[in-house]
């Protein structure tokens, strides 16, 4: 009896440490952020109307695409602040959520609500995309809803449209129209002096005259941003405008510059800066 009672609980430890495992690979981060409580996409689908869903992710990802009825709350500076306002008018559970399994924001969030003396925090960390294939008619693409799963934009779709940075320069020229979406903020120089256009992606007047210049002169429209992330919210507003020639450079601006001049390392046993081969 014994015998058989210790192969059982080797067999349920194997199993149970098979599924931690599965769970740590699908959630990397979980690991790091275990004080934070967690809520499923099937909890958080019954829970729907007791729970205020809270987006903290960036203002154009917001517009793009989010849950509906969320509260938009961007995780920055003085958001502690508004966590006390919110709760102020909300007493249900606050559940916050970003992008996706690799995004932290929605952990740090329930941390720095935590911080503020909030209680029954959770972060939905499989993120916006699970969400929508999950809850279509509870998701809102570009101001509407329900959505259609087949408007995602999937990561195949998206990866077809990069370009490695130097076959991104190389297509510079009279058949294309450049345009850095870069913030001010990251914009401390340009890329390709007099060569390209500049619109931060909220400025949509200006991104709309330079899709309908390309469009009119038939060339193919050249994008980049910081590292390569942005653009893939913007992929959506030019699929919406029905443009079909365009391209992003794969890994921004920030790839440019290590194809450019080669990333900067440590070396192991001293502090000299080396650019990698």
């Amino acid at each position: 009896m014994n015998r058989l009672l210790t192969l059982l609980f080797l067999a349920l430890s194997s199993f149970v440490l098979s599924a931690a495992n599965a769970a740590g690979e699908e959630f990397p981060f979980r690991v790091r952020y275990q004080s934070v409580s967690i809520i499923s996409t099937e909890e958080l689908s019954k829970r729907f109307n007791e729970v205020l869903v809270i987006d903290v992710r960036s203002k154009y990802e917001f517009d793009t695409l989010h849950v509906k009825d969320a509260v938009h709350v961007p995780l920055t500076a003085g958001f502690g602040e508004k966590m006390v306002q919110l709760r102020a008018k909300h007493k249900k559970p606050f559940v916050f959520y970003c992008n996706g399994k690799t995004c932290v924001k929605s952990y740090d969030a329930v941390l720095a609500a935590a911080k503020a003396k909030h209680a029954n925090l959770y972060a939905y960390d499989a993120g916006i995309f699970d969400w929508a294939k999950a809850q279509p008619d509870k998701t809102v693409l570009l101001g509407r809803s329900p959505i259609r799963l087949e408007n995602l934009i999937n990561e195949n779709n998206f990866k077809a449209r990069l370009i490695e940075p130097k076959d991104f320069a190389a297509r510079i020229g009279d058949k294309s129209i450049m345009l850095d979406v870069r913030d001010h903020a990251q914009r401390d120089s340009a890329l390709f002096p007099f060569k390209e256009r500049h619109a931060q992606l909220d400025e949509m007047k200006k991104i709309d005259v330079v899709i309908e210049n390309a469009r009119a002169g038939k060339k193919t429209l050249l994008v980049y941003d910081q590292a390569g992330k942005q653009v893939q919210w913007f992929q959506y507003y030019l699929e919406n405008k029905g443009v079909k020639d365009y391209y992003f450079m794969k890994g921004g601006a920030q790839a440019h510059f290590d194809h450019t001049f080669g990333k900067v390392v440590l070396s192991s046993g001293d502090k000299d800066k080396k650019p990698a081969k």
